[in-house]
């Protein structure tokens, strides 16, 4: 098998070993065991160089700093290499592989994002699968987006979130089809990919210190509390909505709380906290109150990729209005729109 394919190995569960206080990331300990497990270097997988960070991470202490560390290694290496596959640790993984496709412009390789929930050197691990799955996509498939390959399944990565803490099948597409199904052979649906549109160098659209946060409405919810969330320095707020988008459009002084942010120029997009479906503010009363309070639909996405989005618009230097605009606007396959093409086409490995 020809090929390249760098492995930044960032962290998490998949490269820890046993230690009196539990499960810890040990500097090594990875490249040594894979050194020893045969399939790495059996001949139907590509070659591959595995670049292990300084500070191996627990996934609950990433920040947008280290997405950009991820980004920049990407693009340094990017000529040497067919392919890259980041391990990560699930707790945040679905954030980090919701910010890469708006950093990443100009991207035509696959990035695929993957780890574990059970550490490699333990017998009964899903660690081994997901690796040598991805390793196998990158090898076979020229898939031109940032994917999150996890237990059976392949995912955009702005369209993943984490829906289950301890079982294989940790991730899930609420809002978009699987970019391949992994059984007895691995079925990419091209039909489901982004088209091609690799530009002739990849660049990083460098992240800025933005000031955004997520808020999940419960009832009783206070308009001082919400006042007190959106306080400067807050640029912008993920408000995790109702249903298909609804708020207490009852409560005046919630929706004059909301108007007065949005006056001094918060962005504040609209999420529905439902797994499925998507937000739409002219369905009912209590959705068109919080559009009339200058809320902005967030359609279908995730809560991690309207988050990121919201980070990587506020560091290009758009404007607020300018953000407010192109929140609702597909960028990256983060929401659906004109991109989107789905069909039954397929192939398979």
């Amino acid at each position: 098998m020809s090929g390249q394919v760098c492995i930044l190995y960032t962290g998490g569960t998949i490269g820890m070993r046993p230690t009196p206080q539990g499960y810890a990331p040990q500097p090594g300990y990875l490249h040594e065991l894979m050194a020893t497990m045969p399939e790495f270097t059996h001949a139907d997988l590509p070659r591959y160089t595995l670049i292990e960070y300084p500070e191996l991470l627990d996934s609950a202490n990433m920040r947008p700093w280290h997405w950009q560390r991820i980004a920049e290694d990407i693009v340094a290496r990017y000529a040497e290499y067919d392919g890259f596959i980041v391990l990560h640790g699930t707790d945040t993984m679905a954030y980090t592989a919701s910010a890469l496709p708006f950093m990443l412009e100009g991207l035509g390789k696959p990035v695929v994002l993957t780890g574990s929930q059970i550490p490699l050197c333990r017998v009964r691990s899903d660690a081994r699968d997901n690796l040598i799955t991805a390793l196998t996509l990158i090898a076979h498939e020229p898939i031109p987006e940032v994917c999150l390959c996890f237990g059976n399944r392949l995912l955009r990565g702005c369209r993943a979130t984490k829906v289950d803490a301890a079982g294989f099948q940790a991730f899930d597409s609420p809002n978009y089809p699987d970019l391949g199904s992994i059984g007895v052979t691995i079925r990419v649906h091209k039909d489901a990919l982004l088209p091609a549109q690799p530009a002739p160098v990849l660049k990083v659209q460098p992240l800025s210190d933005a000031n955004v946060g997520a808020l999940r409405l419960f009832p009783g919810i206070q308009a001082e509390f919400v006042a007190n969330v959106l306080r400067s320095p807050v640029q912008g707020l993920v408000l995790e909505t109702y249903g298909m988008g609804n708020g207490p459009s009852s409560d005046t002084a919630l929706l004059d709380v909301l108007r007065a942010a949005h006056d001094r120029g918060v962005v504040m997009v609209n999420c529905t906290q439902c797994l499925r479906g998507q937000v739409d503010q002219g369905g009912y009363a209590a959705g068109a109150a919080l559009a009339a309070a200058g809320v902005v639909s967030g359609m279908d996405m995730t809560v991690e990729a309207a988050l990121t989005k919201l980070i990587y618009l506020f560091s290009t230097g758009c404007s607020v209005q300018e953000i407010r605009q192109r929140i609702p606007v597909n960028m990256r396959g983060e929401l659906t729109g004109p991109y989107e093409r789905l069909g039954g086409r397929s192939t398979g490995i």
